[in-house]
């Protein structure tokens, strides 16, 4: 049995450095912990997503990609820096979920922005979002700004080193489900 990784990333922009960083995240896993993955924008959702005001009014492709988001065994989220905090449509997404959709997820917080002053983000935007849903955020989010991308793709050693650092956090989570697995197939 394959675990699955999804990155979200809240940006409607392409090419996005948000998307890059989840992307740099969702490669590491999956290469580290054999994991299947895939990446998601925001405006891949279409615009059924900012005309819902529940998840039964999503267009059916929106809808399967918010599945496969509720369905996988670890995400990472990363929305850019707008105002302040993450974008809106990326709020409006979780506000159509069940409140115990992510419960006990392990989830990989991660956000983009022009400088190092919206650094606390993480902190104080997306933790506590995702803390309302009981979700196991890792201990280390990861924020990017301008300067740690080249040519749109993360490439600071301090950043690499930060999303290396957060990424082996998923172990506690898959180390037990691989053991568990083998355990299974050896009876």
């Amino acid at each position: 049995m394959s675990y699955k990784i999804i990155g979200l990333s809240g940006s409607q922009s392409r090419p996005s450095k948000t998307r890059a960083l989840v992307e740099a995240a969702v490669i590491r896993a999956t290469s580290q912990f054999d994991l299947v993955g895939a990446v998601f924008d925001l405006s891949d959702l279409g615009p059924s997503l900012g005309q819902a005001a529940k998840l039964s009014e999503l267009s059916e492709f929106s809808r399967s990609a918010v599945d496969s988001l509720l369905s996988a065994d670890a995400l990472v989220l990363a929305s850019p820096v707008y105002k302040g905090s993450y974008t809106g449509l990326f709020k409006h997404l979780f506000d159509l979920l069940d409140p115990s959709a992510l419960a006990g997820k392990p989830i990989l917080l991660a956000a983009t922005g022009g400088g190092d002053r919206h650094a606390l983000i993480i902190e104080h935007q997306l933790r506590p979002l995702f803390g309302f849903f009981e979700s196991q955020t890792l201990a280390t989010g990861v924020y990017a700004c301008d300067a740690d991308f080249t040519a749109g793709q993360p490439t600071a050693p301090a950043l690499l080193s930060r999303l290396d650092r957060a990424v082996d956090q998923f172990a506690p989570w898959f180390a037990r489900r691989q053991a568990a697995q083998l355990t299974v197939a050896a009876e």
